[in-house]
């Protein structure tokens, strides 16, 4: 029997959801789920949502609950993780110190000012969790989901023998919402996508084995309702000549172009974001308002019958990694791994998010090459201000951290050395009962 420990399970809808796909393989419909959340109440109501799912499609599944990480990891083949470290009233700051300053952050969990300091405080319980691994499953797979993707894989791969990758939905998301846009059936699609997580180019896309970029360039161009819908990534499209992955919400953090001005958000950021307009305010008062509801959530959706197609397998592509790794059909996906040589135009041993192969032998990798000079830069800036945080965080020291942020683009575009070093110093401040690892 297949063991798969969820660390933070009480992620709701998408434990469900995974676990619903990983039953759908026979080689997994027997598989041990264990259940690991440090909220008692979510812990609950998300062991009673997978149990309904097992009942319902009769598989011979054990699941399993417990508040214990050690417990849950004993014996595991797969642990997948999807934590926060600290509440909402914490991750805040993270938006608000650099808007007091000017810098205007739309969802800062992934890089710049704002996703450098969470991947600060993330760091510390996702190495206990690597640490227990260690101890109890030694020979575990670890799925990471929890963000800042590049900095918290780069960081876990150079202090582990636990083989780690990072699983992201946008190569997936957006592959499938270029094909709606040149009206393409999915599955005559093929691509190649690369870079590093959240900034991942379409090197090629293919329908039926044709070039369908002039397909895009003519709907970006030619349609102006597929053009607002994501107004940053298509700009950037048009000047980088490929797209790139993560929405136009995320990418207008990633660069100097669109947030450095108020006129600019207005023009570029206000619709097709993804996001309400260019305001992580309401990212905040959608989770607080989670926060107060997800226990009627919860009751409503388990009153519910399941049907048939409830039960079929959607797009949770970790399943067909597992089912893979335990002896199914091999499996390609876009995955976070080291570079080795892989992508040879970003920092070697930088996280990069490149086609990986799975089978029961484990992760293969696959070599691209060079990125466009046109994307390698931006893309090759965000990588090595990756590196420079994560070097801050492993050695304790605050002024790598500041001088990654000194070069995040966005944040350049805005303050001088000065004005960085304050805010940089603020944002240590608000966050030091979370930073162990820093002489303060």
């Amino acid at each position: 029997m297949t063991k798969i420990t969820f660390i933070g399970a009480g992620s709701l809808g998408f434990t469900a959801e995974l676990v619903r796909d990983i039953l759908t393989f026979p080689l997994l419909e027997d598989a041990t789920i264990t259940l690991m959340d440090i909220h008692p109440g979510r812990l609950e109501w998300a062991k009673k949502g997978v149990e309904k799912l097992v009942a319902a499609g009769n598989r011979p599944a054990r699941v399993e609950a417990t508040l214990d990480r050690a417990e849950a990891l004993k014996g595991a083949d797969v642990v997948l993780v999807t934590i926060l470290a600290g509440s909402t009233e914490v991750w805040r700051h993270d938006i608000e110190i650099p808007k007091k300053y000017g810098v205007d952050i739309n969802v800062g969990d992934t890089r710049g000012p704002s996703g450098i300091f969470r991947f600060l405080r993330t760091l510390p319980p996702m190495m206990d969790i690597v640490r227990d691994m260690e101890k109890y499953c030694p020979g575990a797979v670890l799925l990471n989901y929890t963000n800042p993707m590049a900095m918290l894989c780069g960081a876990i791969q150079r202090q582990t023998f636990i083989t780690t990758t990072g699983l992201c939905h946008s190569v997936q998301g957006t592959s499938m919402m270029l094909a709606e846009w040149i009206g393409a059936p999915y599955d005559e699609i093929t691509y190649t996508c690369a870079g590093i997580n959240h900034m991942a180019w379409y090197l090629d896309y293919k329908w039926n084995g044709t070039d369908a970029y002039p397909l895009i360039y003519k709907a970006v161009t030619e349609r102006p309702e597929i053009y607002n819908t994501e107004i940053v990534r298509n700009e950037m499209y048009l000047a980088m000549g490929k797209y790139v992955t993560e929405s136009s919400g995320h990418n207008s953090e990633y660069n100097p172009w669109f947030r450095k001005r108020p006129d600019l958000i207005e023009k570029y950021c206000k619709d097709g974001t993804g996001w309400n307009p260019g305001e992580y305010a309401y990212i905040l008062k959608e989770y607080q308002y989670n926060e107060a509801t997800w226990q009627d959530q919860v009751k409503e959706r388990l009153a519910k019958p399941l049907t048939e197609a409830d039960l079929q397998r959607e797009q949770e592509y970790a399943a067909h990694i597992i089912n893979a790794l335990k002896g199914g059909d091999m499996f390609k996906f876009n995955g976070n791994v080291p570079n080795t040589n892989l992508v040879t135009n970003l920092p070697q041993g930088a996280c990069v998010e490149v086609p990986v192969l799975v089978d029961k032998s484990g992760f293969h990798p696959m070599h691209v090459g060079a990125l466009p000079a046109e994307c390698a830069l931006l893309t090759g800036l965000s990588s090595g201000i990756e590196e420079l945080a994560i070097q801050g965080c492993l050695a304790g020291d605050p002024t790598l951290v500041y001088r990654a942020i000194a070069h995040d683009p966005l944040t350049a575009a805005v303050l001088s050395l000065a004005e960085i070093r304050t805010m940089t110093n603020e944002m240590f401040a608000q966050n030091a009962e979370y930073l162990p690892q820093f002489r303060l």
